[in-house]
């Protein structure tokens, strides 16, 4: 079987499992509130160019992500199904209210595709890709999350995670595992060019810290 197929297979036992996650009565997500909740996130994810210390990559960009797929991603963090120490700590605070609400805000206005003429070709390692998260980088469904615009290193980050089992998912296991360096590299290349495409969401001005960050009158 082609490894297109084999994406494909995975992939609808996948939606399968997200839909019937999905169909479980879910608060409904107020993103006034999610505002002030996110305030915490902004601290790393608001912060244009803010890299995780070690390992280093980029701090995802969540503006215009699928709310589905961020209430999927914290319950995630928060059961251990993703190995990160500071999202699970942060996750484990918040009731699945908070997670709605976080999630309603941060998704904002759902990113659409732009009409193109001669749209890009997509390289032979990321077809398999676009069976779940498009040719634009825009997921075929509210389960698969965007990849359009997203940082580079951390989609190789979040591939490399698959692989090592730091996160669990039955598609992206498989297919993590199969991948080279090389096929790696034209999959986060094409996906992170995209536009339009996700970004970070500025965080509040706090005057008690920016005002240190701004240049003094005759300096």
């Amino acid at each position: 079987m082609s490894a297109f197929k084999v994406g494909v297979a995975f992939g609808l036992g996948s939606l399968a499992a997200a839909t019937a996650f999905a169909q479980q009565p879910q608060p409904t997500g107020n993103p006034q509130r999610g505002q002030i909740l996110s305030y915490t996130c902004l601290g790393c994810h608001g912060i244009q160019g803010y890299r995780n210390a070690y390992p280093d990559y980029a701090v995802p960009r969540l503006r215009g992500q699928s709310a589905q797929y961020i209430i999927t991603a914290l319950h995630e963090y928060k059961s251990g199904l993703r190995d990160h120490p500071t999202m699970r700590l942060q996750a484990s605070s918040l009731s699945d209210q908070d997670i709605a609400d976080v999630a309603a805000y941060f998704s904002g206005k759902p990113l659409v595709a732009a009409s193109q003429a001669t749209p890009p070709k997509v390289p032979q390692p990321a077809v398999v890709c676009t069976s779940c998260h498009g040719s634009n980088g825009i997921g075929v469904t509210p389960m698969y999350p965007n990849l359009a615009g997203q940082h580079a290193s951390y989609l190789t980050r979040a591939i490399q995670e698959y692989h090592n089992k730091d996160r669990q998912n039955p598609i992206m296991d498989s297919m993590a595992a199969s991948l080279t360096r090389e096929q790696i590299s034209a999959i986060v290349d094409y996906f992170s060019s995209l536009k339009p495409g996700l970004h970070t969401e500025p965080r509040p001005y706090f005057r008690w810290t920016d005002d240190l960050r701004q240049p003094k009158a005759g300096k």
